[in-house]
């Protein structure tokens, strides 16, 4: 396929018109049928240089809606404003495989939080699993530390969900600024709920 104009000519005994229409264009004949009449008109696809040929000879202007329009300038310099490299922040956590209260602690500062939220985070988690990385819910699909639902959406956190605490407790943090905002607000939705 080659990009070019199609040519349809209307017919009602005579040609009254063509139009042009841009469009997909193959080496195919058109075929033009009009309600006036049942004839089949054949006519050559022209392609782009004969285009180009006869606009040039008729003395058209290509026209572009581009076209005598200037780039506005605050708009240029705020998309080159953004594409620059801002300063970067990166943060890297060494975590021993240990005592999951004790990961959980050393992870409470990377979403904001204060040591104070620690106490709510420990009461929610014990009632929800006593911190046991292999709890599973037998009523329902629910497992790990922060009793997912289902375990498997810890996966998004890392590969090694269903036996890493670090993987459940980052997952299980995330959850919990995400839809709560806070260890503590958690804790309370819990208290009052039953369920967080």
């Amino acid at each position: 396929m080659r990009r070019g104009v199609a040519l349809t000519a209307v017919l009602a005994g005579v040609v009254v018109g063509a139009t042009a229409l841009s469009a997909e264009t193959s080496d195919e004949p058109v075929v033009a049928r009009t309600a006036a009449s049942t004839t089949d008109v054949v006519l050559p696809t022209p392609n782009a240089a004969e285009l180009a040929r006869l606009a040039e000879s008729r003395g058209d202007e290509r026209l572009s809606r581009s076209g005598g329009r200037a780039a506005d300038p605050a708009k240029a310099q705020a998309l080159r404003a953004e594409a620059r490299p801002g300063p970067q922040e990166s943060r890297t956590r060494t975590v021993e495989l240990g005592d999951p209260r004790e990961i959980a602690q050393a992870m409470l500062a990377d979403y904001g939080w204060s040591s104070s939220e620690f106490g709510c985070l420990d009461s929610l988690w014990v009632k929800e699993s006593g911190w046991d990385p292999q709890a599973a819910n037998p009523t329902s699909s629910a497992y790990g530390i922060p009793q997912a639902l289902p375990g498997s959406k810890m996966a998004s956190a890392g590969a090694d969900w269903e036996t890493n605490p670090a993987t459940q407790i980052e997952w299980g943090l995330g959850y919990i600024a995400e839809r709560y905002g806070s260890p503590c607000s958690a804790w309370s939705h819990s208290q009052a709920n039953g369920w967080y």
